[in-house]
C-alpha cells in the first residue's frame, strides 16, 4: 500500500479509512473496529481490524497511548483532505453575515480602516470558523508622490514622505551640523526626481548606488540628510508589517489532557513568531485559491501539530495584497472552514481593492 496516495487503497479500505477520519473529525475520539462495525460497514470487526492494521502499517492511521482505536496521522489527514474531503459551501446566512460586517468595518476611505478591515475580518473569521485566525497587512507598495525635510529647529528636522495612495509618513530626525535650508531643499529634490513615482521598498538598492554617485553632486550634509532619510521611512518594509492573531481562546475549547493542553501551549509560542507567520502567509500569498498546511508540513508547527487554513487576498485585477487564515488543532472542520476562509478572503480583497481606488 503507498503512502500518501489513494492508487494504492481498495474500495473497502477508502470506506473504512474515510469513516474513521470523519469520525475523528467530529468527535476527537480514536475509532475502534467495533465502532465502526456500528455505522453500516457490512464487514465482521476481525476484518475491519485487518484493513485498519493495513491502513496502520501505511501511515495513515495511528493508535495514540495504549487505546485499542486508531486516529488518522498528519499524513493520513493530508492524503483525506486532498483526496476524499467532500467540501460544500457556507450558508447564505453566513454570506450576509461576513458581506454586512466588513463592509461597515472598511469606512468611505482608506487609513485607519483600512486596519479596521483588517481586523474585524481577523475577528470575523475567528468567530465563524471557532479557531485562531491570523492576518498579515499587506506590503505597501504605492509609488512615492512627495518627499520633503521640514526643519523643526537647530538640531532637529521633520522627514515627509506621502504615497500615491495618500497614505503619510512622518519620521523625526536629528539634524547634524552643517544643515542650512538650502540643504534641505537640496536633499528633498534629489529625492523627489529619483523617487517621484516609485515603490520606496524597490528602490533602496538601487538608490544606495545613485547615492554613492552622487555624493559629488550633494554637498556632504545634504547627502547624510539623503541617506538618513532613506533610513527613516519604512516604504513598507517587513519590519512594518503588523500581523492580526485573533481567538487564542478558542483552541482551549475540549482540550482535556494534558497532552492536549501541552500542544496549546506550544501553538501559543508558536503565533508569538511574528516573522515566520507572515512567511508562511506571504508563501500562500504566491498561490491561487485557498492553501492547507497540517502538522509538520510547516517547521513552524512541526511540534504544537497544528492546522492552517489560509487564502490570498486579492484585488479585482488580480494584485495580491495579503492572506488571511485559521489556524487550529489537526482535526480541523476542514469541510466547513475551507469555503469560510475563501469567502471572507475574497469580500476582504474587495473591501481593500475599493480603498485602494
Amino acid at each position: 500500500m503507498e503512502t500518501g496516495s489513494l492508487t494504492g487503497l481498495d474500495q473497502r479500505a477508502r470506506d473504512i479509512f474515510r469513516r474513521i477520519v470523519e469520525s475523528y473529525l467530529e468527535t476527537g475520539d480514536p475509532v475502534g473496529s467495533r465502532t465502526l462495525s456500528m455505522t453500516g460497514v457490512s464487514l465482521s470487526p476481525a476484518s475491519i481490524r485487518n484493513t485498519m492494521q493495513d491502513l496502520t502499517l501505511a501511515g495513515l492511521l495511528g493508535a495514540p497511548h495504549t487505546s485499542a482505536g486508531r486516529i488518522p496521522t498528519h499524513a493520513g489527514l493530508r492524503l483525506f483532505v486532498d483526496g476524499l474531503l467532500e467540501i460544500g459551501d457556507i450558508g447564505a446566512e453566513e454570506r450576509r453575515e461576513i458581506d454586512a460586517r466588513l463592509a461597515a468595518s472598511s469606512g468611505k476611505n482608506g487609513g485607519r480602516s483600512f486596519d479596521e478591515a483588517l481586523n474585524e475580518a481577523s475577528s470575523l473569521l475567528s468567530g465563524l470558523a471557532g479557531g485562531a485566525s491570523i492576518v498579515a497587512s499587506p506590503i505597501r507598495d504605492a509609488g512615492v508622490k512627495h518627499v520633503e525635510f521640514v526643519a523643526l529647529g537647530h538640531d532637529q528636522a521633520l522627514a515627509v514622505l506621502v504615497g500615491d495612495d495618500g497614505s503619510v509618513e512622518n519620521r523625526l530626525m536629528p539634524l547634524k551640523a552643517g544643515v542650512t535650508p538650502s540643504t534641505l531643499t537640496e536633499a528633498s529634490n534629489f529625492l523627489n526626481a529619483r523617487l517621484k513615482g516609485r515603490p520606496l521598498h524597490e528602490a533602496r538598492t538601487e538608490m544606495r548606488t545613485e547615492l554613492d554617485a552622487a555624493r559629488r553632486e550633494l554637498n556632504a550634509a545634504a547627502a547624510r540628510l539623503v541617506e538618513d532619510g532613506m533610513a527613516a521611512w519604512s516604504g513598507g518594509a517587513e519590519r512594518e508589517r503588523s500581523l492580526i492573531v485573533r481567538g487564542r481562546a478558542n483552541l482551549l475549547h475540549d482540550r482535556e489532557t494534558a497532552e492536549d493542553l501541552e500542544k496549546v501551549r506550544t501553538l501559543f509560542d508558536d503565533l508569538e513568531q511574528k516573522e515566520q507567520l507572515i512567511g508562511l502567509l506571504d508563501g500562500v500569498s504566491t498561490a491561487q485559491g485557498v492553501r492547507i498546511f497540517i502538522g509538520a508540513e510547516t517547521r513552524l508547527f512541526s511540534l504544537s501539530g497544528s492546522a492552517v487554513i489560509a487564502a490570498p487576498y486579492m484585488t479585482g485585477r488580480q494584485r495580491v495584497l495579503g492572506a488571511i487564515g485559521v489556524i487550529g488543532p489537526a482535526r480541523l472542520n476542514y469541510a466547513r472552514i475551507i469555503p469560510l476562509v475563501d469567502y471572507t478572503a475574497r469580500v476582504l480583497g474587495r473591501i481593500l481593492d475599493g480603498q485602494e481606488t
